[in-house]
Parts: C-alpha cells; structure tokens; sequence
C-alpha cells in the first residue's frame, strides 16, 4: 500500500485545478553549467557563449568562437534523479547569435504496484512494473546587438516543455524568456525575465477504471487535467572583471536579485507578493587557463535540530575550471536538493569551442 500511495503522491502533485503555480517546472531551476553552479547562480552578467542560451540568452553575442557545444550529466539524492544537458551555440553573423538547449530531468524505474493485488485479494509481486517520472525542455534562443544603443545586447528564448509520468499522464507546455546586457565602464549590468510571458503546462490524463477504483480504495485522489501556469521571475545582475599583474591574473565578482512574484518565499526579502534571494559568485583566474570559483546563496530561515527556534541557513558552493585550446572543462562541488538532508554533489561539465575552418 505504500508503494500506492507514493504514486498518488506522484501523479496527484499535478493533479490541482488551472492555477499559478509558486514551485512549477523547477527542473528549469537547477542551472546549467559547473561554472555557473559553483558560483551558486549568480552569473547571468557574466555568462558567455553557449550556456548563456539557458542563463541569459543576451550572453550568447560574447561567444568567442563560431560554434559552442556544452553537455552536462549530474546524479542527484544517491543516483535517484538523473539531470542532462546538450547545448549548442552558432554566430550567424556579426551582430546575432543562435542557440539551442535540451534539458532532461528524470526518476527512472518507480514501481508501479497499483497491480499488485489481484482480483481475488492476493498479493502478487510478479504484477509489479516500472514507470518513468521525466521532464524534459528544448530551449531556442537568439540575441542580437542593438547597434543604435551602445553596449547594449538583448536576446530571447523560445521553451517547449514536455513532462511524462509514464502512462499515467503528461503535459505540453511553452514559454518564452527575455534577458539584456549593458556594458558601461568595465561594469556589466544584466536583466534576465523568465517566464515573461507565464508558461503554461496542460495536462491531461490517462487512467484507466481500475486504477482510479485502486486511487480510490486506498484514500488517494484521482488527478484530473488542468492548465498549470508560472508565473514571470526577473533576475537583476551585475558583474566587474579586474585583471592585474600584466594581465595574468583576474578577478571577477558577481552578484545577482532573484525577484519572484507568486508569493512570500523563505528569501532574505519577502511580502505577500513579492521576495528577493540574493546571490554571489567569485571567478578568481590565471592566465585564462585556471580558475577557481566560489559562490554564496540560499540564505533561508530554518528550525533548528531541537525544533526550539528558527536559525538563519545559507548555502556555498566552490568549483575549479580549465581552458585548454578548444576544451572548457568545469567542475562544480554544490548541491540542488535541499541542503540539510541531500549530500553535496559533484558536477562536471564540458564545452567545447569550435571556430569556422579558414579557406
């Protein structure tokens, strides 16, 4: 029964009538890139190339090299949740670049017991099946330079959102996200809004009677299909890089708002409507050939072991990363689940640089 009622926990956290959602498609949230991830998010000014496609699609026009391809793998809480990701990036011209990310987040293999017991009321282990629980998202961008506003660049993306819960239901989902950049006096100022627009999930449902007359017996509510809506998150950031010592060393600090507007949040800022986390992000460099990164966030209020009183929790992340000719290889030591109970997790993750073959 317990195995029951996990999968009507899965199928029925979906299961609400259409309505703003505060936590809706947060595998969108997890990020992309060790570099980003061990600067805990905080570098939608400071991104470039490739990865800028999911960060901030303005960030694409800094790519140095025609074509960028970046892929991630990470295992979340023991293997259980499995994240991927392939990007890649081309200059169409001058002042306009393109991108396209693909991201899946996924459970694989959760027993399906909803069999389990016969017609006759005996349990039969043999009835039980697997199912996958997985998200996936393919993400179109494309930036241009606005050559009448100096040091400005914007771009756009373009979300298809599909979501499965074996064959139990799905949705089709879209969105769109906008984001700039602004570049005065060494400063780079960002503004990246996701979700601009509200993405929307529609799902639907394929149960058959017996599974819901098994939903049913067992306490648990049967799903019904509903339109599932996020609403606009903007992000606000800006970045200064110092080189010193005959420009061999650098040194880059970031920090960005995280401004959400679908209610009080366990942030450093909130109202009824509106909260503000904050994050830093550190990028100290040699020779563009070596780095290591910190980061600073996820500041949130937390009862303490005893249950007596609530302490203040905060979350840092460190990584290191190597530029070798046309290889970027990042590595990341963070952790995306909730961190009083999920180990820190180590990412890593590859870029590689391609520049258009001379005739």
């Amino acid at each position: 029964m317990r195995h029951i009622f996990l999968i009507a926990c899965t199928l029925f956290f979906h299961s609400f009538s259409a309505q703003v959602r505060k936590y809706s498609n947060e595998f969108l949230n997890i990020g992309v890139g060790a570099r980003s991830l061990a600067m805990a998010n905080a570098n939608i000014a400071s991104v470039s190339g490739v990865n800028a496609g999911y960060w901030n699609p303005a960030g694409l026009l800094q790519q140095k090299s025609n074509l960028d391809v970046s892929l991630m793998h990470a295992e979340y809480f023991a293997g259980i949740a499995k994240y991927d990701y392939l990007g890649a990036s081309l200059k169409i011209d001058s002042i306009s670049t393109g991108a396209i990310s693909l991201l899946r987040f996924g459970v694989d293999n959760i027993p399906n017991t909803l069999d389990l017991i016969d017609a006759n009321g005996n349990i039969d282990y043999n009835r039980i099946t697997t199912f996958n629980a997985v998200d996936f998202a393919s993400i179109l961008s494309y930036a241009r330079k606005i050559q009448q506003l100096k040091g400005v660049d914007i771009g756009g993306n373009f979300k298809l959102i599909r979501r499965r819960l074996g064959s139990f239901g799905g949705a089709w989902g879209f969105g769109l996200d906008i984001g700039a950049n602004y570049e005065y006096k060494g400063f780079r100022f960002a503004a990246m809004g996701r979700d601009i627009t509200g993405t929307y999930n529609a799902w639907s449902y394929n149960l058959s009677e017996k599974d819901i007359a098994t939903l049913q017996s067992t306490g648990n509510e049967v799903p019904n299909s509903n339109v599932e809506i996020t609403v606009p998150k903007v992000i606000l950031g800006a970045a200064k890089e110092y080189r010193f010592y005959k420009d061999r060393f650098s040194v880059l600090t970031e920090i960005n708002a995280i401004n959400t507007f679908d209610g009080r949040r366990n942030t450093v800022v909130k109202t009824n409507t509106w909260s503000m986390e904050p994050a830093i992000g550190l990028e100290l460099g040699y020779q563009n050939l070596i780095y290591l990164r910190g980061g600073f966030g996820n500041i949130q209020k937390q009862l303490n072991p005893a249950a007596t009183q609530y302490i203040t929790t905060s979350q840092f992340n460190f990584g290191l990363g190597l530029n070798y000719k046309l290889f970027s290889l990042d590595y990341a030591l963070t952790d995306i689940g909730d961190r009083s109970i999920a180990l820190y997790s180590h990412i890593f993750s590859l870029k590689i640089s391609i520049d258009k073959m001379k005739k």
